[in-house]
Protein backbone atom coordinates (compact mmCIF):
# COMPACT_ATOMS: atom_id res chain seq x y z
CA UNK A 1 0.00 0.00 0.00
CA UNK A 2 3.05 2.53 0.61
CA UNK A 3 4.54 2.04 -2.66
CA UNK A 4 0.87 3.12 -4.69
CA UNK A 5 0.46 6.08 -1.97
CA UNK A 6 3.69 7.08 -3.32
CA UNK A 7 2.33 6.48 -6.73
CA UNK A 8 -0.35 8.65 -6.37
CA UNK A 9 1.51 11.47 -4.70
CA UNK A 10 3.72 11.82 -7.72
CA UNK A 11 0.87 11.59 -10.08
CA UNK A 12 -0.94 14.52 -8.51
CA UNK A 13 1.84 16.48 -8.40
CA UNK A 14 2.82 16.32 -12.11
CA UNK A 15 -0.57 16.98 -12.96
CA UNK A 16 -0.49 20.21 -10.67
CA UNK A 17 2.55 21.02 -12.31
CA UNK A 18 1.49 20.46 -15.92
CA UNK A 19 -0.15 24.07 -16.65
CA UNK A 20 3.39 25.60 -15.48
CA UNK A 21 5.93 23.14 -18.04
CA UNK A 22 6.39 22.61 -21.50
CA UNK A 23 4.71 19.31 -22.44
CA UNK A 24 6.39 19.40 -25.75
CA UNK A 25 10.05 17.08 -24.96
CA UNK A 26 12.42 17.17 -27.73
CA UNK A 27 12.52 14.28 -29.48
CA UNK A 28 15.15 11.86 -29.19
CA UNK A 29 17.52 11.29 -31.98
CA UNK A 30 18.26 7.48 -33.11
CA UNK A 31 21.89 6.66 -32.61
CA UNK A 32 23.57 6.78 -35.50
CA UNK A 33 25.57 4.07 -36.86
CA UNK A 34 28.38 4.41 -38.85
CA UNK A 35 28.51 2.26 -41.76
CA UNK A 36 31.70 0.42 -42.11
CA UNK A 37 33.23 -0.66 -45.94
CA UNK A 38 33.78 -4.68 -46.45
CA UNK A 39 37.53 -4.74 -47.43
CA UNK A 40 37.97 -8.33 -48.47
CA UNK A 41 41.62 -7.33 -48.67
CA UNK A 42 42.62 -9.15 -51.77
CA UNK A 43 40.42 -11.68 -51.74
CA UNK A 44 38.80 -12.72 -54.99
CA UNK A 45 35.28 -14.57 -54.90
CA UNK A 46 34.29 -14.37 -58.45
CA UNK A 47 33.95 -18.19 -58.74
CA UNK A 48 33.35 -19.68 -55.34
CA UNK A 49 32.91 -23.07 -54.72
CA UNK A 50 31.78 -25.83 -52.04
CA UNK A 51 32.82 -29.16 -51.56
CA UNK A 52 31.52 -31.49 -48.44
CA UNK A 53 28.33 -33.32 -47.34
CA UNK A 54 25.37 -32.69 -46.38
CA UNK A 55 26.00 -29.60 -44.62
CA UNK A 56 27.10 -27.87 -47.69
CA UNK A 57 24.05 -29.07 -49.52
CA UNK A 58 21.55 -27.59 -46.96
CA UNK A 59 20.35 -30.90 -45.60
CA UNK A 60 17.87 -29.99 -42.76
CA UNK A 61 15.03 -31.86 -41.22
CA UNK A 62 15.82 -35.40 -42.90
CA UNK A 63 15.78 -34.42 -46.37
CA UNK A 64 17.06 -31.40 -48.86
CA UNK A 65 14.79 -29.33 -50.86
CA UNK A 66 14.57 -26.14 -52.32
CA UNK A 67 13.98 -23.71 -49.15
CA UNK A 68 16.75 -25.33 -47.15
CA UNK A 69 19.20 -25.41 -50.21
CA UNK A 70 18.10 -21.60 -50.20
CA UNK A 71 19.48 -21.54 -46.64
CA UNK A 72 22.61 -23.99 -46.80
CA UNK A 73 25.89 -21.89 -45.62
CA UNK A 74 27.73 -21.98 -48.69
CA UNK A 75 24.53 -19.66 -50.39
CA UNK A 76 24.75 -17.49 -47.16
CA UNK A 77 28.60 -16.75 -48.02
CA UNK A 78 27.74 -16.32 -51.72
CA UNK A 79 25.13 -13.38 -50.49
CA UNK A 80 28.21 -11.82 -48.21
CA UNK A 81 30.78 -12.28 -51.15
CA UNK A 82 28.48 -10.22 -53.70
CA UNK A 83 28.92 -7.22 -52.08
CA UNK A 84 32.58 -7.70 -53.14
CA UNK A 85 33.40 -9.03 -56.24
CA UNK A 86 31.19 -12.36 -55.65
CA UNK A 87 29.69 -14.13 -58.95
CA UNK A 88 26.81 -16.60 -59.66
CA UNK A 89 26.54 -19.31 -57.31
CA UNK A 90 24.18 -21.77 -58.98
CA UNK A 91 23.09 -25.07 -56.87
CA UNK A 92 21.34 -28.13 -57.78
CA UNK A 93 17.92 -27.61 -56.49
CA UNK A 94 15.83 -29.77 -55.86
CA UNK A 95 12.16 -30.30 -57.74
CA UNK A 96 10.17 -28.79 -54.54
CA UNK A 97 9.65 -28.21 -50.99
CA UNK A 98 8.61 -31.49 -50.14
CA UNK A 99 12.36 -33.45 -50.20
CA UNK A 100 13.18 -36.88 -51.32
CA UNK A 101 13.22 -38.90 -54.16
CA UNK A 102 10.84 -40.91 -56.69
CA UNK A 103 11.87 -43.62 -59.17
CA UNK A 104 9.26 -44.58 -61.48
CA UNK A 105 6.30 -42.83 -59.19
CA UNK A 106 7.44 -44.70 -56.03
CA UNK A 107 8.95 -42.46 -53.24
CA UNK A 108 12.09 -43.93 -52.81
CA UNK A 109 13.44 -41.90 -50.34
CA UNK A 110 11.23 -39.94 -47.78
CA UNK A 111 9.89 -36.66 -47.44
CA UNK A 112 11.22 -33.96 -45.16
CA UNK A 113 10.12 -33.85 -41.56
CA UNK A 114 8.13 -31.38 -39.66
CA UNK A 115 6.89 -30.61 -35.95
CA UNK A 116 3.09 -32.17 -35.63
CA UNK A 117 2.74 -30.15 -31.69
CA UNK A 118 3.91 -33.47 -30.26
CA UNK A 119 6.92 -33.99 -32.08
CA UNK A 120 9.03 -34.81 -35.53
CA UNK A 121 6.88 -36.56 -38.33
CA UNK A 122 7.29 -37.06 -42.16
CA UNK A 123 5.08 -34.90 -44.79
CA UNK A 124 2.19 -36.78 -46.18
CA UNK A 125 3.55 -36.13 -49.51
CA UNK A 126 5.17 -37.33 -52.63
CA UNK A 127 8.27 -36.39 -53.83
CA UNK A 128 8.48 -35.05 -57.24
CA UNK A 129 12.67 -34.94 -57.73
CA UNK A 130 13.53 -38.35 -59.81
CA UNK A 131 16.22 -40.28 -59.58
CA UNK A 132 18.48 -39.49 -62.81
CA UNK A 133 17.08 -36.56 -63.64
CA UNK A 134 19.54 -33.84 -64.09
CA UNK A 135 19.15 -30.71 -62.02
CA UNK A 136 18.27 -27.67 -64.08
CA UNK A 137 21.87 -25.35 -64.98
CA UNK A 138 24.65 -26.03 -67.02
CA UNK A 139 27.35 -26.25 -63.81
CA UNK A 140 27.03 -25.84 -60.41
CA UNK A 141 28.86 -23.94 -57.45
CA UNK A 142 27.58 -26.47 -54.66
CA UNK A 143 29.12 -29.56 -54.45
CA UNK A 144 27.48 -30.84 -51.05
CA UNK A 145 26.48 -34.34 -51.68
CA UNK A 146 24.41 -35.98 -48.90
CA UNK A 147 26.06 -39.50 -47.40
CA UNK A 148 29.55 -38.87 -49.31
CA UNK A 149 32.51 -40.29 -47.28
CA UNK A 150 35.56 -38.60 -47.69
CA UNK A 151 36.72 -41.34 -49.88
CA UNK A 152 33.68 -40.99 -52.12
CA UNK A 153 34.22 -37.42 -53.02
CA UNK A 154 37.67 -38.51 -54.97
CA UNK A 155 35.81 -41.70 -56.42
CA UNK A 156 34.92 -41.85 -60.18
CA UNK A 157 31.47 -42.81 -60.90
CA UNK A 158 30.01 -41.84 -57.55
CA UNK A 159 27.01 -40.19 -58.83
CA UNK A 160 25.94 -43.83 -60.24
CA UNK A 161 26.01 -44.83 -56.60
CA UNK A 162 24.35 -41.37 -55.34
CA UNK A 163 21.89 -40.11 -56.64
CA UNK A 164 22.50 -36.42 -55.14
CA UNK A 165 25.83 -36.44 -57.40
CA UNK A 166 24.59 -38.12 -60.19
CA UNK A 167 21.58 -35.10 -60.36
CA UNK A 168 24.92 -32.83 -61.47
CA UNK A 169 27.88 -34.98 -62.35
CA UNK A 170 29.35 -34.23 -65.54
CA UNK A 171 30.04 -37.63 -67.07
CA UNK A 172 29.77 -41.08 -65.97
CA UNK A 173 33.12 -41.22 -64.84
CA UNK A 174 33.06 -37.70 -62.83
CA UNK A 175 34.59 -36.99 -59.48
CA UNK A 176 32.99 -35.02 -56.82
CA UNK A 177 36.46 -32.33 -57.06
CA UNK A 178 36.99 -33.30 -60.39
CA UNK A 179 33.99 -31.03 -60.99
CA UNK A 180 34.73 -28.67 -58.46
CA UNK A 181 37.86 -28.05 -60.20
CA UNK A 182 36.57 -27.85 -63.54
CA UNK A 183 34.76 -24.65 -62.19
CA UNK A 184 38.09 -23.44 -62.09
CA UNK A 185 37.38 -21.98 -58.61
CA UNK A 186 38.98 -18.72 -56.82
CA UNK A 187 38.08 -19.35 -53.27
CA UNK A 188 36.37 -22.97 -51.57
CA UNK A 189 35.21 -24.43 -48.27
CA UNK A 190 35.64 -27.83 -47.67
CA UNK A 191 33.50 -28.98 -45.10
CA UNK A 192 32.35 -31.94 -42.85
CA UNK A 193 34.63 -33.94 -45.08
CA UNK A 194 35.00 -36.80 -42.42
CA UNK A 195 31.66 -36.40 -40.84
CA UNK A 196 30.24 -39.55 -42.89
CA UNK A 197 33.31 -41.21 -42.22
CA UNK A 198 32.14 -42.05 -38.65
CA UNK A 199 28.03 -40.83 -39.04
CA UNK A 200 26.94 -44.23 -40.42
CA UNK A 201 28.59 -46.23 -38.08
CA UNK A 202 27.13 -44.49 -35.11
CA UNK A 203 23.35 -44.09 -36.65
CA UNK A 204 23.57 -47.77 -37.02
CA UNK A 205 24.36 -48.92 -33.23
CA UNK A 206 27.95 -49.21 -34.50
CA UNK A 207 26.84 -51.92 -36.65
CA UNK A 208 29.49 -51.85 -38.96
CA UNK A 209 33.74 -52.45 -38.45
CA UNK A 210 35.90 -49.96 -37.37
CA UNK A 211 38.73 -50.26 -40.76
CA UNK A 212 41.39 -48.34 -38.59
CA UNK A 213 44.38 -50.70 -39.39
CA UNK A 214 42.67 -51.22 -43.13
CA UNK A 215 43.56 -48.86 -45.87
CA UNK A 216 41.46 -50.61 -48.51
CA UNK A 217 38.22 -47.97 -48.39
CA UNK A 218 37.09 -50.37 -51.52
CA UNK A 219 36.52 -53.52 -49.13
CA UNK A 220 34.67 -51.14 -46.80
CA UNK A 221 31.08 -52.04 -45.51
CA UNK A 222 28.47 -48.89 -45.74
CA UNK A 223 28.42 -48.45 -42.02
CA UNK A 224 32.17 -49.11 -41.19
CA UNK A 225 34.59 -46.28 -40.06
CA UNK A 226 36.83 -44.97 -42.40
CA UNK A 227 40.83 -45.67 -41.75
CA UNK A 228 42.82 -42.61 -40.64
CA UNK A 229 45.18 -43.47 -43.13
CA UNK A 230 42.58 -43.32 -45.81
CA UNK A 231 41.01 -39.96 -44.82
CA UNK A 232 44.50 -38.78 -44.48
CA UNK A 233 45.98 -39.00 -47.73
CA UNK A 234 42.46 -38.08 -49.20
CA UNK A 235 42.10 -34.78 -47.37
CA UNK A 236 45.74 -33.98 -48.32
CA UNK A 237 45.19 -34.54 -51.40
CA UNK A 238 41.89 -32.62 -52.04
CA UNK A 239 43.14 -29.27 -50.26
CA UNK A 240 46.50 -29.90 -52.27
CA UNK A 241 44.15 -29.82 -55.62
CA UNK A 242 42.03 -27.11 -54.63
CA UNK A 243 44.87 -24.52 -53.49
CA UNK A 244 47.41 -25.96 -57.19
CA UNK A 245 45.88 -22.92 -58.74
CA UNK A 246 46.61 -20.29 -56.19
CA UNK A 247 43.03 -20.73 -54.85
CA UNK A 248 41.91 -19.70 -51.05
CA UNK A 249 39.85 -21.37 -48.92
CA UNK A 250 38.13 -22.50 -45.67
CA UNK A 251 38.52 -25.76 -44.37
CA UNK A 252 36.30 -27.17 -41.04
CA UNK A 253 37.11 -29.79 -38.33
CA UNK A 254 34.98 -32.21 -37.82
CA UNK A 255 32.37 -32.24 -35.03
CA UNK A 256 32.17 -34.63 -32.43
CA UNK A 257 28.33 -35.86 -34.01
CA UNK A 258 27.57 -37.97 -30.72
CA UNK A 259 27.04 -34.40 -29.40
CA UNK A 260 24.09 -33.55 -31.65
CA UNK A 261 20.55 -34.58 -30.61
CA UNK A 262 20.06 -37.50 -32.36
CA UNK A 263 22.48 -39.45 -29.80
CA UNK A 264 21.50 -37.18 -27.31
CA UNK A 265 17.63 -37.19 -26.23
CA UNK A 266 16.52 -40.63 -25.21
CA UNK A 267 17.96 -41.31 -21.88
CA UNK A 268 19.67 -44.10 -20.86
CA UNK A 269 16.93 -45.13 -18.73
CA UNK A 270 13.87 -44.29 -20.67
CA UNK A 271 11.48 -47.52 -18.48
CA UNK A 272 9.46 -46.11 -16.19
CA UNK A 273 8.22 -49.07 -13.94
CA UNK A 274 5.93 -49.79 -10.60
CA UNK A 275 7.09 -51.40 -8.02
CA UNK A 276 5.11 -54.63 -8.92
CA UNK A 277 6.08 -54.87 -12.11
CA UNK A 278 9.28 -54.79 -11.14
CA UNK A 279 9.54 -57.40 -9.10
CA UNK A 280 7.44 -59.38 -11.76
CA UNK A 281 10.37 -58.43 -14.30
CA UNK A 282 13.26 -59.26 -11.97
CA UNK A 283 11.54 -63.18 -11.90
CA UNK A 284 11.90 -63.27 -15.24
CA UNK A 285 15.25 -62.71 -15.31
CA UNK A 286 16.37 -64.69 -12.44
CA UNK A 287 17.11 -67.88 -14.52
CA UNK A 288 19.24 -66.06 -16.45
CA UNK A 289 21.33 -63.80 -13.66
CA UNK A 290 21.37 -67.27 -12.09
CA UNK A 291 23.08 -68.95 -15.59
CA UNK A 292 25.70 -66.82 -15.45
CA UNK A 293 26.84 -66.88 -12.03
CA UNK A 294 27.08 -70.27 -12.47
CA UNK A 295 28.82 -70.00 -15.91
CA UNK A 296 31.54 -67.78 -14.60
CA UNK A 297 31.97 -69.60 -11.31
CA UNK A 298 33.20 -73.04 -13.39
CA UNK A 299 35.07 -70.90 -16.16
CA UNK A 300 36.73 -69.79 -12.93
CA UNK A 301 37.56 -72.92 -11.38
CA UNK A 302 38.28 -74.32 -14.87
CA UNK A 303 41.30 -71.79 -14.95
CA UNK A 304 39.88 -70.41 -18.68
CA UNK A 305 39.14 -66.90 -16.66
CA UNK A 306 40.65 -64.81 -13.38
CA UNK A 307 38.29 -64.25 -10.97
CA UNK A 308 38.10 -60.34 -10.84
CA UNK A 309 37.43 -60.70 -14.94
CA UNK A 310 34.45 -62.97 -13.91
CA UNK A 311 33.30 -60.72 -11.48
CA UNK A 312 32.95 -57.39 -13.25
CA UNK A 313 31.20 -59.70 -16.33
CA UNK A 314 28.51 -60.63 -13.59
CA UNK A 315 28.30 -57.17 -12.31
CA UNK A 316 27.83 -56.22 -16.00
CA UNK A 317 25.46 -58.44 -17.00
CA UNK A 318 23.22 -59.13 -14.31
CA UNK A 319 19.93 -57.78 -14.64
CA UNK A 320 17.78 -55.51 -12.55
CA UNK A 321 14.69 -53.69 -12.52
CA UNK A 322 13.74 -51.22 -9.73
CA UNK A 323 10.57 -49.00 -9.34
CA UNK A 324 11.47 -45.33 -11.34
CA UNK A 325 13.09 -44.88 -14.31
CA UNK A 326 15.28 -48.30 -15.52
CA UNK A 327 18.00 -49.27 -17.75
CA UNK A 328 17.10 -50.95 -20.86
CA UNK A 329 18.16 -54.32 -21.47
CA UNK A 330 20.68 -54.59 -24.57
CA UNK A 331 22.81 -57.34 -26.93
CA UNK A 332 26.60 -56.22 -26.22
CA UNK A 333 28.88 -58.55 -28.40
CA UNK A 334 31.81 -57.00 -26.83
CA UNK A 335 31.05 -58.73 -23.60
CA UNK A 336 32.44 -61.94 -23.40
CA UNK A 337 30.75 -65.09 -25.88
CA UNK A 338 30.57 -67.59 -22.98
CA UNK A 339 29.51 -70.44 -25.89
CA UNK A 340 32.83 -69.41 -27.56
CA UNK A 341 34.70 -70.73 -24.41
CA UNK A 342 32.88 -73.87 -23.34
CA UNK A 343 29.72 -75.01 -25.41
CA UNK A 344 27.86 -75.91 -22.97
CA UNK A 345 27.53 -71.99 -21.73
CA UNK A 346 26.18 -70.97 -25.46
CA UNK A 347 22.62 -70.99 -24.75
CA UNK A 348 23.60 -68.10 -22.17
CA UNK A 349 23.42 -64.42 -24.48
CA UNK A 350 25.35 -61.60 -24.31
CA UNK A 351 23.12 -59.09 -22.76
CA UNK A 352 23.07 -56.35 -20.34
CA UNK A 353 21.47 -52.94 -18.82
CA UNK A 354 22.50 -49.86 -19.86
CA UNK A 355 24.68 -47.11 -18.30
CA UNK A 356 25.15 -42.99 -18.71
CA UNK A 357 28.20 -44.01 -20.44
CA UNK A 358 25.93 -45.71 -23.50
CA UNK A 359 24.01 -43.72 -25.95
CA UNK A 360 20.69 -44.66 -27.21
CA UNK A 361 19.98 -43.31 -30.89
CA UNK A 362 16.71 -41.29 -31.90
CA UNK A 363 14.78 -43.58 -33.76
CA UNK A 364 14.57 -45.91 -30.19
CA UNK A 365 11.96 -43.15 -28.93
CA UNK A 366 9.23 -44.89 -30.67
CA UNK A 367 10.47 -48.24 -30.75
CA UNK A 368 11.28 -49.09 -26.85
CA UNK A 369 8.01 -50.07 -24.93
CA UNK A 370 6.59 -51.47 -27.95
CA UNK A 371 5.94 -55.32 -27.62
CA UNK A 372 8.17 -57.70 -30.15
CA UNK A 373 4.86 -59.75 -30.65
CA UNK A 374 1.57 -57.64 -30.19
CA UNK A 375 0.20 -61.13 -28.59
CA UNK A 376 3.02 -61.38 -25.83
CA UNK A 377 2.27 -58.92 -23.20
CA UNK A 378 6.00 -59.71 -21.86
CA UNK A 379 7.64 -59.13 -24.89
CA UNK A 380 8.30 -55.33 -24.27
CA UNK A 381 11.21 -54.08 -26.26
CA UNK A 382 13.85 -53.05 -24.17
CA UNK A 383 12.78 -54.47 -20.88
CA UNK A 384 11.33 -58.32 -22.22
CA UNK A 385 13.02 -58.39 -25.14
CA UNK A 386 16.62 -56.94 -25.59
CA UNK A 387 17.18 -54.31 -27.73
CA UNK A 388 19.35 -55.60 -30.81
CA UNK A 389 22.75 -53.40 -31.84
CA UNK A 390 21.05 -50.99 -34.02
CA UNK A 391 19.65 -49.28 -31.25
CA UNK A 392 22.61 -48.42 -29.02
CA UNK A 393 25.99 -47.08 -29.30
CA UNK A 394 27.87 -48.52 -26.53
CA UNK A 395 31.00 -47.14 -24.39
CA UNK A 396 33.11 -49.44 -26.53
CA UNK A 397 31.48 -47.70 -30.22
CA UNK A 398 31.68 -44.55 -29.09
CA UNK A 399 34.97 -44.30 -27.94
CA UNK A 400 35.98 -45.88 -31.76
CA UNK A 401 33.95 -42.92 -33.29
CA UNK A 402 35.61 -40.09 -31.15
CA UNK A 403 38.94 -41.78 -31.76
CA UNK A 404 38.49 -41.38 -35.80
CA UNK A 405 37.17 -38.39 -35.39
CA UNK A 406 40.16 -37.03 -33.31
CA UNK A 407 42.37 -38.49 -35.80
CA UNK A 408 40.86 -36.87 -38.91
CA UNK A 409 40.52 -33.50 -36.52
CA UNK A 410 44.74 -33.59 -36.42
CA UNK A 411 45.06 -33.70 -39.82
CA UNK A 412 42.46 -31.10 -40.78
CA UNK A 413 44.63 -29.20 -38.02
CA UNK A 414 47.83 -29.95 -39.74
CA UNK A 415 46.96 -29.05 -42.89
CA UNK A 416 45.57 -25.76 -42.02
CA UNK A 417 48.68 -24.77 -39.84
CA UNK A 418 51.20 -25.52 -42.73
CA UNK A 419 48.83 -23.87 -45.74
CA UNK A 420 49.11 -20.50 -46.24
CA UNK A 421 45.83 -20.59 -47.95
CA UNK A 422 43.01 -22.09 -46.12
CA UNK A 423 41.81 -21.07 -43.00
CA UNK A 424 40.12 -23.11 -40.59
CA UNK A 425 37.06 -23.07 -38.80
CA UNK A 426 36.60 -25.34 -35.50
CA UNK A 427 33.03 -26.89 -35.85
CA UNK A 428 34.11 -29.49 -33.25
CA UNK A 429 34.85 -26.23 -30.79
CA UNK A 430 31.39 -24.94 -31.78
CA UNK A 431 29.62 -28.16 -31.51
CA UNK A 432 30.41 -28.11 -27.65
CA UNK A 433 29.69 -24.43 -27.28
CA UNK A 434 26.44 -25.15 -28.46
CA UNK A 435 26.02 -27.83 -25.96
CA UNK A 436 25.46 -25.75 -23.45
CA UNK A 437 24.14 -22.89 -25.51
CA UNK A 438 25.41 -20.58 -28.20
CA UNK A 439 24.56 -16.82 -28.49
CA UNK A 440 23.10 -15.92 -32.37
CA UNK A 441 21.85 -12.10 -32.37
CA UNK A 442 19.13 -12.53 -29.47
CA UNK A 443 18.99 -15.87 -29.53
CA UNK A 444 20.79 -18.66 -27.27
CA UNK A 445 20.92 -21.68 -29.53
CA UNK A 446 21.13 -25.34 -27.99
CA UNK A 447 21.79 -28.60 -29.41
CA UNK A 448 18.15 -29.88 -27.83
CA UNK A 449 15.83 -31.39 -30.31
CA UNK A 450 12.83 -29.29 -31.43
CA UNK A 451 13.17 -26.50 -28.74
CA UNK A 452 17.50 -25.62 -29.54
CA UNK A 453 17.31 -23.71 -32.47
CA UNK A 454 20.50 -25.04 -34.00
CA UNK A 455 19.82 -28.63 -35.50
CA UNK A 456 16.87 -29.71 -37.16
CA UNK A 457 14.40 -32.17 -36.38
CA UNK A 458 16.21 -35.38 -37.64
CA UNK A 459 18.72 -34.84 -34.88
CA UNK A 460 21.92 -34.49 -37.18
CA UNK A 461 21.67 -31.60 -39.62
CA UNK A 462 21.27 -27.69 -38.86
CA UNK A 463 18.21 -25.47 -39.14
CA UNK A 464 18.37 -22.71 -41.29
CA UNK A 465 19.33 -20.41 -38.88
CA UNK A 466 22.05 -23.06 -37.01
CA UNK A 467 23.47 -22.71 -41.17
CA UNK A 468 23.52 -19.27 -40.72
CA UNK A 469 25.31 -19.40 -37.75
CA UNK A 470 27.81 -21.85 -39.76
CA UNK A 471 28.59 -18.99 -42.27
CA UNK A 472 29.40 -16.44 -39.81
CA UNK A 473 31.71 -18.91 -38.18
CA UNK A 474 33.34 -18.98 -41.64
CA UNK A 475 33.77 -15.43 -42.09
CA UNK A 476 35.08 -15.12 -38.43
CA UNK A 477 38.05 -17.30 -39.61
CA UNK A 478 38.52 -15.48 -42.77
CA UNK A 479 39.10 -12.27 -41.02
CA UNK A 480 41.23 -13.80 -38.47
CA UNK A 481 43.31 -15.54 -41.40
CA UNK A 482 43.06 -13.50 -44.53
CA UNK A 483 42.34 -10.24 -43.09
CA UNK A 484 39.17 -9.21 -44.43
CA UNK A 485 36.75 -7.75 -41.90
CA UNK A 486 33.36 -9.59 -42.41
CA UNK A 487 32.54 -9.48 -38.66
CA UNK A 488 32.92 -5.41 -38.19
CA UNK A 489 31.63 -4.25 -41.62
CA UNK A 490 28.09 -3.40 -42.27
CA UNK A 491 25.63 -6.42 -43.29
CA UNK A 492 28.94 -8.49 -43.54
CA UNK A 493 27.86 -10.84 -41.15
CA UNK A 494 24.04 -13.00 -41.55
CA UNK A 495 21.71 -12.36 -39.32
CA UNK A 496 19.64 -14.83 -37.34
CA UNK A 497 15.68 -13.50 -38.11
CA UNK A 498 16.51 -14.15 -41.84
CA UNK A 499 16.87 -17.83 -41.41
CA UNK A 500 14.65 -19.59 -39.79
CA UNK A 501 14.41 -22.73 -37.91
CA UNK A 502 11.76 -24.94 -38.86
CA UNK A 503 9.75 -24.89 -41.84
CA UNK A 504 6.12 -25.10 -42.25
CA UNK A 505 3.98 -28.15 -43.04
CA UNK A 506 2.41 -26.23 -45.68
CA UNK A 507 5.51 -25.36 -48.03
CA UNK A 508 5.74 -27.80 -51.19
Amino acid sequence: MKNYKYIGLLLLSIGFASCDVNNELDPIEAAIVPEVQLNVNGLDFSKFVSVGASFTAGFTDGALFISAQENSFPNILASKFSMANGGDFNQPLMSDNIGGFVLGGNAVQPPRLFFNGSGPTRLDAVPTTAIGVRASGASFNNYGIPGAKSFHLTFPGYGAANPYFGRMASSAGATVVGDALAQQPTFFTLSEVGGNDVLSFATSGGSGVDQKDNPDAASYGPNDITSPFVFNQVFRGMVTAMTAGGAKGVIATVPDITLLPFFTTVPYNPVPLDAATATAVNGAYAQYNGGIQQAFAALVAGGAIPQAVADAEIAKRTITFAAGQNAVVIVDEDLIDLGAINPAFSALPQLRQTTAEDLLVLPGASFIGTLADPNNPLSVNGVGVALADQWVLTATELASVQAATASYNAVIEDVASTNNNVAVVDLNAILREAAGGIRFDQYTLTTNLVTGGLVSLDGIHLTGRGYALMANKILEAMDGKFGSNFTSATNGLAKADDHPTNYAPTLR
